[in-house]
């Protein structure tokens, strides 16, 4: 893992707070940066490391190393910010105990550490001498937490980083946006954080979107659903949603869907079913 130039930003009402508020100010600046296409090598590896630690710390709390492992998207690279955030910190006996639980998890099998994280080792009557130390490890991790406290460690490592800045929350969106402006691949990132996005979306929402397409709407907000909308005299599920042209309704029967105008009853755009279960233009 290697550093970049790019400092710690954090709000000023926050920085002026309490240590908790500080490392939140910080997760949650890393996820609007994160939410606005920066990748991990353009936002500050300081505010990455305490970004990680802080998110090992809230997955151990809540479910141990399992819940930790279960949750990190990818443990070679969390690790190393972990590792990375809690030497910089000065959290030396919680890196010790770090690396100490991750070396008992990947000594485990395939086969054990899937049913571990199952939580089927933990029920069973003769457990692994391997879970038996992972569960002890768990309880020196909150012990240790009454000697070593990670939140204090992370609020005063983020403050004492060279170049932090203390903004605004005015100021925090334009340096966030000055940032964004330079990504020279940002209509790329856009268009495939927008396909993940639609790939993942329910039904009614790529209906809707597929809706404002056919009528050359701009949608806006999908806002409620209306379990006792009455169409063609048939109570009905309507989506309510908004576009750059006012606000519509969606109703779908077994072929196909409509996008309505909510006073006038006008069908503006309409799609049918495929048997594939895809959308066409009507």
């Amino acid at each position: 893992m290697t550093t970049n130039e790019y400092p710690v930003v954090l709000s000023k009402t926050s920085f002026e707070a309490g240590n908790a508020d500080v490392v939140d100010s910080n997760v949650n600046v890393v996820n609007q940066m994160y939410a606005e296409l920066l990748n991990s090598d353009e936002i500050s590896t300081a505010a990455l490391n305490s970004y990680f630690v802080d998110f090992y710390l809230t997955q151990a709390l809540a479910g141990g190393f399992a819940q930790y492992v279960f949750t990190a998207p990818e443990r070679e690279e969390v690790d190393a910010y972990v590792r990375a955030g809690l030497e910089g910190m000065g959290a030396t006996r919680h890196l010790d105990l770090f690396n100490c639980t991750a070396a008992a998890f990947d000594g485990l099998s395939e086969d054990d550490a899937e049913a571990y994280l199952d939580g089927e080792l933990d029920d069973s009557e003769a457990p692994l001498e391997a879970v038996v130390v992972l569960d002890e490890l768990d309880g020196e991790f909150e012990a240790l937490l009454e000697e070593e406290d990670i939140i204090d460690l992370n609020a005063a490592y983020l403050r004492n980083q060279p170049g932090l800045l203390v903004l605004s929350d005015e100021e925090l969106e334009a340096h966030i946006a000055k940032r964004v402006a330079l990504i020279p691949d940002l209509a790329e990132r856009q268009a495939e954080a927008d396909e993940e996005a639609l790939a993942s979306a329910p039904e009614f929402e790529v209906i809707i979107r597929e809706l404002c397409d056919v009528a050359g709407y701009a949608l806006q907000k999908i806002t409620m659903g209306d379990p006792n909308y009455e169409h063609d005299g048939v109570k009905t599920l309507a989506w309510h949603f908004s576009t750059d042209h006012g606000d519509y309704i969606m109703v779908e029967d077994d072929e196909e869907a409509f996008m309505i105008h909510p006073e006038t009853k006008e069908i503006i755009a309409a799609v049918e079913f495929e048997e594939s279960d895809e959308l066409a233009e009507a």
